[in-house]
C-alpha cells in the first residue's frame, strides 16, 4: 500500500531531473514544471528542494539552480535571466531599457543596481541582493520594437540624451551592431523620436 508521501516525492524526483537537465545557472518559476503534477504537488516539492540546498527561492514563485563558485559562493543570477523567467511565467514581453540597454550596447561601462524591462505586463520589482530587477509597464509603442536591437538602441539613447549622443556613440554603436540589425533599425524608423531616427540613418549609411 502506498504511503501518503509517495506522489509527492515521485514529483520531486522529476522535479530534481528537470531541473538537473536545464544545467546550473536556470532561473524558474513553478510554471516550468507545472507539466510533472498539480500545482500544490509540485510547490512541496520545490519546498522539499529548497530545504536540501538544490534550490534556491530567489522570490516569492521565483527559483533557480545556483552556480557555486568555490572562492564567492553562491553566484546572484544575470538580471536577464530572472526577467525572462518572469516574461515566460507571465506571457509578457521585455524590453531592456535605462542604463542597462546602455551597458548591454557598451555605451556605459556602469552595471546598474536598479535593472529596469519595459513590459506590456504587470509592473513588479525583484530584489537580489544589492540588485533591483524593475518590470515597469509601459506604452504599446515602446513595447513595439521588443525583442529586437531597435528597440535596446532606443532605450540606450534615451537614457543617455541628446546633447550626450556624440560621434564617440555613433561610433561604438557602429562596432556593435551588424550589418542586418543597421538594416533593422531603418526598418523600426516610425518607432524612434526624431532624433533618435537620425542617428539611425547614420547607423544604416555605407561606411559607417
Amino acid at each position: 500500500m502506498s504511503s501518503i508521501d509517495d506522489k509527492p516525492q515521485t514529483i520531486e524526483a522529476k522535479a530534481r531531473a528537470t531541473i538537473f537537465g536545464h544545467g546550473r545557472g536556470w532561473v524558474f518559476t513553478p510554471k516550468d514544471l507545472v507539466h510533472l503534477g498539480d500545482p500544490r504537488s509540485v510547490g512541496m516539492a520545490l519546498t522539499r528542494l529548497c530545504r536540501k540546498g538544490v534550490v534556491r527561492q530567489l522570490a516569492r514563485g521565483l527559483y533557480d539552480f545556483p552556480i557555486d563558485h568555490p572562492s564567492f559562493g553562491r553566484i546572484v543570477p544575470s538580471a536577464d535571466a530572472v526577467a525572462k523567467a518572469l516574461a515566460a511565467r507571465d506571457a509578457v514581453r521585455l524590453q531592456p531599457a535605462g542604463a542597462y540597454a546602455a551597458n548591454m550596447l557598451g555605451l556605459s561601462d556602469q552595471v546598474p543596481t536598479k535593472v529596469v524591462f519595459l513590459t506590456d505586463g504587470s509592473s513588479r520589482r525583484v530584489r537580489l541582493g544589492q540588485r533591483e530587477i524593475v518590470l515597469q509597464r509601459t506604452t504599446p509603442r515602446n513595447m513595439a520594437t521588443a525583442g529586437r536591437i531597435s528597440g535596446t538602441v532606443i532605450q540606450a539613447l534615451r537614457h543617455l540624451g541628446q546633447r550626450h549622443v556624440d560621434d564617440r556613440v555613433v561610433s561604438i554603436l557602429s562596432r556593435q551592431l551588424s550589418d542586418a540589425e543597421k538594416t533593422q533599425l531603418l526598418n523600426d524608423l516610425k518607432y524612434a523620436p526624431a532624433w533618435i531616427a537620425a542617428i539611425f540613418r547614420r547607423l544604416a549609411a555605407p561606411g559607417v
